[in-house]
Formats: C-alpha cells, structure tokens, sequence
C-alpha cells in the first residue's frame, strides 16, 4: 500500500454548500475505501488548507485518480504528497555514505 497525504482547499462551490460538506466527507471516505483506500486520518485543518486527510492506497494510479474525481467533483481543490516511511527514508540515506 501507498500512503497518502490529500491536502484540500475549499472551492467558492465548496464554500457556498458548507452545510453538506459532513455528508460529502463521508461519501468521500466511502468512495476511497470502496478502490481499496484505507483512511488512517481526516481532519479539519486552520490555516493554509480546509482539510488534510492521510491514507493507504492500493497504488500511486488508484491514490490519484480517487484525487483527481475528487477535484472534478468542484467541492475541493488537491494537493496530493506521497509519504515515505521512515524507515525507507534511512535505508536510502545509509546508501549516501
């Protein structure tokens, strides 16, 4: 599995139909889990972003593909990072040496 992190901004849309925007995550968290997403993690968020939400995806082609219906959907703008493990990371940098 791929882990995710799905940085989201609300869409003028998005912010005009606030009060169904519970509702929309919830389809949201379906729809991800419905590809073979699991959600570690979805939260409001001040500041730069509306929402961050972190998950498992059965690859990068799946992750992006759920984000980029998301974004058609016109509720949300994306920004997608792909995570790395830590323990990935120190293996790579041990090979620097």
């Amino acid at each position: 599995m791929v882990t995710y992190m799905l940085m989201m901004k609300l869409t003028d849309a998005g912010i005009k139909d606030l009060k169904n925007s519970p509702k929309r995550i919830e389809e949201g968290i379906k729809a991800f889990e419905k590809i073979g997403g699991k959600l570690i993690g979805f939260y409001a968020a001040v500041g730069e972003y509306d929402f961050i939400s972190i998950g498992e995806a059965p690859s990068d082609e799946a992750a992006i593909g759920f984000a980029f219906g998301l974004t058609a959907l016109g509720y949300v703008k994306t920004t997608s990072v792909k995570l790395i493990p830590v323990k990935v990371y120190t293996e790579l940098v041990k090979k620097l040496q």
